[in-house]
Formats: structure tokens, C-alpha cells, sequence
């Protein structure tokens, strides 16, 4: 079946993947245009207007709109869907987490794993800067960590887009960004309980 959706990727990136997971589980198919940093998908996709906001992800419909920021593309992908809580307070609070991990996590956590990650940010990890940012990285993840504590999703006892949202730099916080995630055991557990859901797929990680 084809959905006539393109999504404009940048595949090692956490908020591209965030929307990658989702169409994954939902089981939508999609065509996408990979725009690693300095590729020339990516220069083309600017010429092209492909990329309303100059960036990714983005996600083009069959009639035309584009639809840009991963928290609106996973709105519209999960509207209707069990991923969007019916309750207006469950929906609040799942938005609530969104807007957190948008505020206080990804300037954290996906920060420093692209200043480990990514060469061209190189210049910029300096000592001292990965320290302040390791320091921070482990107190939001405390943060999330004792929410999850006794509980196996952020919002609920079915995941949603919270969820979707929050593993997208979580899960790899470890392996690309160096926090010590022993801390974190009720983390730990809800990765594994993202990553053992139907329709999982995996971050590309670059070479």
C-alpha cells in the first residue's frame, strides 16, 4: 500500500528517527530522502524548498503540504490512533513531556552526542563544555527516571507519542553521548520496552 508521504531524513539524527519509529510502528510506508550534514540531498532539498523551516525532518503529503518539527509530524502521524491518549488531561500531560524533552533534553542530550558524533561540531567539544553538559545530561535524565519508576510508560499504561518523543535522544544517550545510564535503571527498562514493540526500528547510526 503506498501513503504517498515522503520524509525528508537526516537519518543519524534523533528528531528524523523519532518520526522514522513512528511510521515504523504504525506500519505506514513512506519514501525517503536521506540529507546527512553536507550531503548533496540536503543542499538540493534547500534549492528545492523541500525544507520550509531550513531544516529536518520534514515530512511532505500527497497534496502538497509539508509538515515540519518532529513533535507536529508525530501529532499528525498518531492523531486517531491509540498513540494520542483519548483523555484531554492524558493528552496535556503527553504533551507536557514533548515540550520537556524539546526544552530541557535535547539541548543536553543531543548536544553532546553530536559534539562526540558529528566531526564537524569537533571545534566545539571543548573539556570544559562536556563537562557542564555531562553535568546537566545526568540531571535531566534523573528527572525522567524517577517519573518512570514504577511505571511502564510516561503517560499512561499504553505508550504514545511521549514516549516516541523522549527515546529518540534517550535510548542512545549511552553510546553517543557518554552519560553513565547504570544510573538510570527505570530508563533502561523502558528502552527495552520501545525497542520490543512491533514494528521497532533501529537508529542509523553513521559509520
Amino acid at each position: 500500500m503506498t501513503e504517498d508521504l515522503t520524509l525528508y531524513a537526516m537519518p543519524s539524527s534523533g528528531n528524523s528517527y523519532k518520526v522514522q519509529l513512528l511510521l515504523g510502528l504504525l506500519g505506514r510506508s513512506y519514501a525517503q530522502i536521506s540529507c546527512e550534514y553536507e550531503s548533496e540531498a540536503l543542499a538540493q532539498a534547500h534549492d528545492a524548498g523541500a525544507l520550509p523551516l531550513g531544516k529536518v525532518p520534514a515530512l511532505h503529503l500527497a497534496d502538497g503540504t509539508i509538515l515540519s518539527e518532529s513533535g507536529a509530524i508525530l501529532w499528525y502521524l498518531a492523531n486517531g490512533t491509540p498513540w494520542v491518549p483519548a483523555n484531554l488531561v492524558q493528552q496535556s500531560e503527553m504533551l507536557g513531556w514533548m515540550f520537556f524533552e524539546q526544552n530541557r533534553m535535547e539541548g543536553v542530550i543531543a548536544v553532546r552526542a553530536a559534539l562526540r558524533t558529528y566531526p564537524h561540531r569537533a571545534a566545539s567539544a571543548t573539556p570544559e563544555r562536556l563537562a557542564a553538559l555531562l553535568d546537566d545530561g545526568h540531571d535531566v535524565l534523573s528527572v525522567v527516571d524517577a517519573h518512570l519508576t514504577g511505571r511502564d510508560w510516561l503517560v499512561g499504561s499504553t505508550p504514545t507519542i511521549a514516549d516516541i518523543a523522549l527515546y529518540g535522544y534517550t535510548h542512545s544517550s549511552g553510546s553517543r553521548g557518554g552519560y553513565d545510564m547504570a544510573r538510570f535503571p527505570a530508563i533502561n527498562g523502558w528502552c527495552e520496552r520501545v525497542a520490543a514493540l512491533p514494528g521497532y526500528v533501529k537508529l542509523q547510526v553513521p559509520e
